[in-house]
């Protein structure tokens, strides 16, 4: 985000004239207050539905009858900076009120939760960053800021880059998974897709404004390291762990010029993010350089109190402001304190002044004061999704895919072969979604039964049973009866993942694996396919399912991307973004631990479960294809500033296929213990049966070093190792004695 000098001339000028409480003012973001029956706020009722208490079509319902509080005396008064809302119309009169009747004419900005997609659904995080591909990351976020700019939403909670290596934790889903190096990549990529239509024309013809929103890093930081993956738990870490695994990907978004960013929940070492100055005023504005605001999550300012840190609302808003929070989301404890604060001398000036020069810049470096209005034309623009938005998804979705057995090669299937497809996730196109997606339409969903039917295949439907139904005998044995080959669908509803929907128990959810097992007893091919939100523990499923996709929660083209990866019209490219464990008590698993004095050993005495396996059962960078890929030939080049590594890959299968190539790096003695293996980059590769390349990833000496316990980045000399390979499992490696 970069504004010109005459934007920023405009927003000092703008500042001079505003008395202390409209500063303040647009330090405040309310969501209309629901009236007449519901006394609820915009955000708890967000929470049941996203909790599963009420279905999607029941807070439709909600939102169709109840009335709502708009705040407009507020707004023309000044007092109100942001608003939540997916209402054109009645964004365009909010509108109206702030820029025409209020004193200084200062527009709001809408924000809004879209993560994976505003009605374009695409894979959520944690699949799409399996995807292994920036440019695949930066184009879905392009295709969601165009959509919801169309209805006036300009500002997108999004995107979430918590590193998540415990999957109890049911926010893993939004997120990229365990590695901060694919983090990062992600949460670049992400911002540019976001952000970049400001400094672009429009290829379809549209506005430049209608063409970009303003990103919103989240959650800030290390809510992903919740305390036993209980959401909205503690955290707490060494200086290096924070710099070294959790800030990685928020300052790469914040190099990538994101506009805002979103403390989260939980504390940290402490001290709640909310009101934490060393996370947010020194690290995020004054270390990494963010030119925007930072607003707190949904009534995290309050929660200050219940956290023991803050003894009132006026506590929590002069700790909160000082720290650098530079906007309250749903509490009004700003309006309501923090005039009092700085007229006593607990708040200075400069604090508001630079929290509001903060906000109004991103304003400006969105347009809203010179074009604040949506027009009727941009309204209604995706009344009908455009085709190539749809094929966007299915890329995605497609990309998003791992395959993570085919033991005796029943895959992919022929299309005349009788199929039974069982399971109610497979018919149901609304879990194919995924967590906090809001903005989507039904007409668009196209479940995994729909997509074999547009496959063309020979399918009939089976329920025989889900992860909140019981199982039917009757069906399994219809089941079995009809198909030449059963293929179950089996995992998570979307309530089950996400936030408030920590699990302590990571397997399979109900009675799915016993149903598994009677299909099994059948005596027909079973392929499996999973849904779900989270790295489950699937030990038994690695041990006795013969065929097993991880499908995810793809988005609205889910069916189609299924159908064709198991028909083979796709060969599967999609790798882990996150550690399988056998079982749940493993978590937190993640490859790039640290190796402890007693490594796991046969020895009993060594670091490791007597009940359990050390390794996970599908690591990080896993992902098979319908062709089998050969590494040989590692080869390691210095130059003054840079290693280039260099490996050969060869197609050995008989179908064509993309390889992601995956770099890792182990500094293998430093003066802190480091990760036994760190991924430092990933390419693609496309070979045709029997072709062979050369693949070269570069790795520089810059990037080799580490932050130290006193949050400074160091790089010692000494004996390093580089790995090649398709997963973090099986590669090549090389030493290299380094000097820097």
């Amino acid at each position: 985000m970069q504004l010109t000098p005459l934007q920023q001339k405009r927003v000092d000028e703008l500042l001079a004239k505003m008395t202390l409480e409209e500063k303040i003012g647009q330090m405040n973001q309310l969501s209309p207050s629901l009236v007449g029956g519901f006394d609820v706020s915009f955000e708890e009722l967000i929470e049941m539905a996203m909790d599963g208490k009420i279905s999607q079509e029941e807070l439709h319902q909600k939102f169709e009858n109840a009335e709502r509080d708009y705040q407009e005396d507020n707004i023309r008064a000044g007092l109100i900076g942001c608003v939540m809302l997916q209402d054109p119309g009645k964004y365009n009169e909010l509108q109206k009120i702030a820029v025409e009747e209020s004193r200084l004419g200062i527009p709001l900005i809408i924000g809004f939760d879209v993560i994976h997609g505003y009605r374009s659904v695409y894979p959520i995080a944690l699949a799409e960053a399996g995807a292994f591909d920036p440019d695949l990351f930066r184009r879905t976020a392009h295709m969601a800021a165009k959509e919801s700019r169309t209805q006036g939403i300009s500002w997108h909670f999004a995107p979430m880059i918590d590193v998540g290596r415990d999957s109890r934790w049911g926010r893993v889903s939004e997120g990229p998974g365990e590695d901060p190096y694919l983090a990062s990549r992600f949460a670049e990529a992400k911002i540019h897709g976001l952000q970049d239509g400001a400094y672009e024309d429009a290829k379809d013809g549209t506005e430049r404004r209608e063409n970009y929103v303003a990103a919103c890093m989240k959650h800030y930081v290390a809510y992903g390291a919740a305390e036993s993956g209980r959401d909205y738990n503690t955290t707490s870490m060494s200086i290096s762990q924070l710099h070294n695994v959790y800030l990685p990907p928020f300052k790469a978004a914040t190099e990538a010029g994101a506009a805002s960013a979103m403390a989260s929940f939980n504390d940290l070492n402490g001290v709640p993010c909310t009101v934490n100055e060393y996370t947010l005023r020194r690290t995020l504005k004054e270390r990494y350089g963010l030119k925007g605001f930072v607003v707190s999550d949904a009534n995290a300012i309050r929660e200050c109190i219940d956290h023991g840190i803050a003894a009132d609302r006026y506590d929590a808003a002069r700790q909160a402001a000082n720290a650098g929070m530079d906007m309250d989301m749903g509490t009004s404890i700003y309006i309501e304190e923090l005039k009092n604060a700085v007229e006593r001398g607990d708040v200075s000036m400069e604090v508001i002044d630079e929290a509001a020069r903060r906000i109004l810049s991103v304003k400006m470096w969105l347009d809203l004061f010179d074009h604040p209005y949506i027009t009727e034309e941009a309204m209604h623009r995706y009344d009908k999704l455009p085709q190539e938005h749809v094929a966007l998804t299915l890329e995605a979705a497609k990309k998003s895919i791992v395959l993570l057995k085919n033991d005796e090669k029943v895959l992919p299937l022929k299309k005349d072969q009788k199929i039974s497809l069982v399971g109610s996730l497979a018919a149901s196109p609304s879990e194919i979604i995924g967590a906090w997606a809001m903005s989507w339409k039904g007409e668009d969903c196209v479940s995994i039964l729909d997509g074999f039917k547009n496959a063309g295949a020979d399918v009939k439907y089976f329920a025989c049973g889900g992860p909140d139904r019981e199982i039917n005998d009757d069906e399994i044995a219809q089941a079995a009866s009809f198909g030449d080959v059963i293929v179950a669908v089996v995992g998570e509803t979307t309530a089950m993942s996400g936030e408030a929907a920590s699990r302590a128990d990571t397997t399979l959810p109900g009675k799915q694996r016993e149903l598994l097992e009677k299909l099994l007893a059948t005596g027909k091919p079973v392929v499996t396919i999973l849904m779900n939100g989270r790295a489950l523990a699937l030990g038994w499923e690695a041990e006795n399912l013969p065929t097993l996709i991880e499908g995810w929660q793809l988005g609205i083209q889910m069916g189609n991307a299924i159908a064709s990866v198991v028909f083979g019209d796709y060969n599967p490219t999609g790798k882990l973004a996150a550690s399988f464990p056998y079982v749940t008590g493993q978590l937190p698993i993640y490859y790039n631990h640290t190796s402890t004095g007693r490594p796991a050993g046969k020895f009993k005495f060594t670091s490791k479960y007597i009940d359990a396996p050390t390794e996970p059962a599908f690591p990080f960078g896993y992902g098979l294809s319908y062709t089998t890929y050969q590494y040989s030939d590692l080869t390691v080049e210095e130059s003054v500033e840079a290693f280039t590594a260099k490996v050969k890959v060869k197609n050995a299968g008989n179908v064509a296929g993309t390889e992601t190539v995956q770099l890792y790096m182990q500094d293998v003695t430093a003066s802190l213990v480091r990760p036994v293996k760190e991924l430092k980059g990933f390419t693609k590769v496309a070979l045709a049966p029997g072709e062979e390349k050369e693949v070269a990833l570069t790795l520089k000496k810059a990037d080799m070093g580490f932050y130290n316990n006193d949050g400074e980045y160091v790089r010692e000399d000494g004996k390093f190792r580089l790995f090649m390979g398709g997963s973090s499992a099986e590669t090549l490696m090389q030493e290299l004695d380094v000097r820097f």
